[in-house]
């Protein structure tokens, strides 16, 4: 655990070396037999079922439509348990869905395998990765400052915001982080991950919510609601500005735009700062292989990774881009497999 991060990287980038048996495209997995449903469900995580990612959710919903000949609908979730369990009983073929949450789905049904994954800005899937990040409000950073460093040792005692138990960089990643670093400590030396589900005064958390979206974990720390939030880079990058430091490193501080949409609408000019920032794998696009024929799946794999979806400015949004959504320019969609999203499942061990 103490080594968790370096082992993660280091196994990513050998896995996107190599190829495996566990993809969506392998036959051995695949639904060959399966009927298509008359109607393609495509499932939607909290984080991004809002308004501001409509477009975006339409245009690839439209792609895949376009390739199959199948109906493609939206299910948007409010609940990270809800969408796991719609990919994994098959009522949604289709989800968009965080590391840990794939993770989820797979060992509900080991049918559910990864479709695509977004690239790094390289096109490849050796920077494929975002940033699981802690952090506090503008004005109360030095707490959290261990010479002219950021640290973490102050967050004991503090009321804390993550996203779901769910999520991969807001609370998997994080509490990982937590643990490893505290647990070194004799009075924390037997601490665990499940140690920071509640607060109370014998806890390490004074209180623990559970924001249930990144943007709500970020509103929670923006309204006092907790001193410390985990809250990605991913999701909230449409509503915030980078005001100084480097992107994704203790520092670096934020401020919500004037024009941000809710749930910040109320929040503009509010800044924060990064304490802690950790790089995390690329979520999947996922799908229950036995709901869905191998013929249609081969379809929707070679739609969403032609460079005609890599060049389609609705769905990666070239920089300065009028739309909003989800990925953006210079990525585009590549296969992986199951193994790919090992080090998720190492964080459980």
């Amino acid at each position: 655990m103490k080594k968790v991060t370096l082992l993660a990287l280091v196994i990513i980038l050998i896995l996107s070396l190599i190829t495996g048996c566990g993809s969506a495209n392998s036959s051995s997995n695949s639904g060959t037999d399966v009927k298509d449903p008359e109607v393609i469900t495509f499932a939607w995580l909290p984080n991004n079922a809002s308004d501001d990612f409509k477009d975006a959710r339409a245009e690839i919903c439209n792609v895949i439509e376009k390739a199959t000949g199948i109906k493609v609908v939206d299910k948007l979730t409010t609940d990270y348990a809800i969408t796991v369990e719609a990919l994994a009983s098959g009522n949604a073929q289709l989800a968009f869905v965080g590391g840990e949450s794939y993770v989820e789905a797979h060992k509900k049904n080991p049918k559910v395998l990864p479709l695509v994954v977004n690239s790094g800005d390289s096109g490849t899937l050796k920077d494929a990765m975002y940033y699981s990040r802690l952090l506090v409000k503008k004005g109360n950073e030095d707490q959290y400052k261990s010479g002219s460093d950021y640290a973490i040792d102050n967050i004991a005692g503090k009321k804390i915001s993550f996203v779901s138990t769910s999520s991969t960089s807001g609370f998997k990643v994080p509490s990982a982080g937590i643990v490893s670093h505290f647990s070194k400590q004799d009075k924390w030396k037997t601490l665990k991950a499940e140690d920071l589900l509640q607060g109370g005064s014998d806890k390490f958390f004074s209180q623990v919510i559970f924001g249930g979206s990144h943007q709500l974990s970020l509103v929670n720390l923006l309204t006092d609601k907790s001193d410390v939030s985990a809250v990605d880079d991913f999701d909230v990058v449409n509503y915030v500005d980078l005001t100084s430091g480097t992107d994704n490193t203790p520092g670096a501080v934020y401020t919500v735009k004037k024009d941000a949409a809710d749930p910040f609408s109320k929040l503009a000019g509010t800044q924060y700062v990064v304490i802690k920032s950790t790089p995390v794998i690329n979520a999947p696009i996922a799908v229950n292989t036995g709901a869905l024929s191998q013929k249609t799946i081969d379809a929707i794999t070679q739609a969403l990774t032609s460079d005609e979806v890599t060049k389609n400015e609705k769905i990666f949004l070239p920089k300065d881009s009028k739309y909003k959504g989800m990925f953006k320019a210079p990525q585009r969609f590549l296969t992986t497999e199951d193994a790919w999203y090992n080090p998720i499942r190492e964080l459980s061990k």
